[in-house]
């Protein structure tokens, strides 16, 4: 199988459908999951080497899936004018915005009456097609230097803090630091800051370049891999130095695992320069090694890489319903707990409540395979009803 099939890149789909199957892990556990409402997993002084990578490995999902929407949006250009791309990048930007703050806070918090608002993956990922909009008109080379500066020296905001709950502080948690608002009984956690995501959407616009028609598949393959391996280099250097990359330092642990995985705990809020070069890099190498990739696996986890947007809103919900039904029916508690006025997290009342480690996972497995025929049966309509503009906003 070549790498372009039936005007899709397969490897992109793949790698694509991958983060979104493990993305869903990571909701499992948050609402499922036992020991969620304890501990953060990443707590090297309370968590387990199963249940850390059962977090950790979630963090390649929001930068990769970010990276291949600016790819996407490269490949989308090759068939329209840029003043129509452009035009296009900001109506689906508020679109996802809308959904963020309306239809996927109501399916994590079950509330309709609103008390939080969260400016997380989807409103980033809106934002930063935004910007993608006006972006696109610079030079190729232009736009990847903006980009790379960016990524490398936004670490050097760290130090810059504004604290309260005052608007100039609500102003920065937006820019570069995760924050958690609390204004006239409302909350507004701010999860993903803009600043380097709104680069990293306009690097994969940048990798698009390497995929266009008649572009050499053995030359990508080869630039890709290049990329990939020397931006793990790079990461493994400079967080071997603790210089520079990452507010969080690696230290010696009580053992040699434990020190791995005090070395592997980047930082994802705002993610630090070492989180990217680790979780790009990789995707880079991934592309690289299953461009030829063929099989039944591949076709299946692609299919998840077609309809991205569709599978994450259902899961949402279907993860909040198994909650709440499993909560009044095995655990006996009162379900309306999952109408939630609190983030999730600071939810203290759940305690007491979910699974162990194991059926969480089965819970996990579960999801993905039911949600499977509902996913296919929706990207065979959008392949076959292409001429309607509004599937290209889900």
């Amino acid at each position: 199988m070549n790498a372009i099939n039936s005007n899709r890149i397969t490897s992109i789909d793949f790698l694509r459908g991958s983060i979104m199957v493990i993305m869903a892990l990571d909701h499992v556990r948050d609402y499922l999951y036992s020991g969620s409402f304890y501990f953060d997993p990443l707590d090297l002084s309370k968590t387990s080497g199963i249940l850390f990578f059962t977090r950790w490995i979630t963090h390649f999902c929001m930068p990769i899936f970010m990276l291949l929407a600016g790819t996407s949006a490269y490949l989308v250009g090759q068939k329209k004018p840029k003043p129509e791309l452009s035009a296009f990048l900001i109506k689906r930007g508020l679109w996802l915005i809308f959904l963020e703050m309306i239809i996927i806070n109501l399916g994590w918090n079950f509330n309709i009456t609103f008390p939080m608002f969260f400016f997380i993956t989807i409103w980033a990922l809106g934002v930063a097609m935004i910007v993608l909009a006006g972006i696109i008109h610079l030079q190729p080379k232009l736009i990847l230097a903006i980009c790379l500066i960016i990524v490398f020296s936004h670490n050097l905001l760290d130090n810059i803090h504004i604290n309260g709950n005052t608007l100039p502080a609500f102003g920065w948690a937006m820019l570069h630091a995760q924050q958690v608002f609390f204004w006239h009984g409302e909350t507004f956690l701010v999860g993903y800051p803009l600043i380097p995501l709104i680069a990293v959407m306009p690097l994969g616009y940048c990798l698009g370049q390497w995929y266009a028609k008649g572009y050499e598949v053995a030359k990508r393959q080869k630039k890709l891999l290049t990329v990939g391996a020397a931006s793990l280099g790079l990461f493994i250097l400079l967080r071997y130095s603790n210089l520079y990359g990452d507010p969080s330092k690696w230290s010696v642990q009580n053992d040699a695992f434990f020190t791995f995985l005090s070395f592997l705990n980047v930082s994802k809020y705002p993610p630090s320069l070492l989180y990217l070069l680790l979780t790009l890099g990789s995707a880079c190498i991934f592309l690289s090694v299953t461009e030829q990739l063929k099989g039944r696996l591949a076709n299946i986890i692609s299919v998840y890489g077609r309809v991205p947007m569709f599978y994450y809103l259902v899961h949402i919900y279907v993860i909040h319903i198994i909650a709440t039904v499993a909560s009044a029916l095995i655990q006996g508690q009162d379900w309306h707990i999952w109408f939630l006025t609190k983030p999730i997290w600071f939810t203290r009342n759940l305690k007491g409540y979910g699974f162990s480690l194991p059926v969480a996972y089965l819970i996990w497995a579960g999801i993905v395979v039911g949600l499977y025929p509902l996913c296919k049966w929706y990207d065979t309509y959008k392949q076959a009803n292409k001429q309607k503009w509004w599937l290209s906003y889900l």
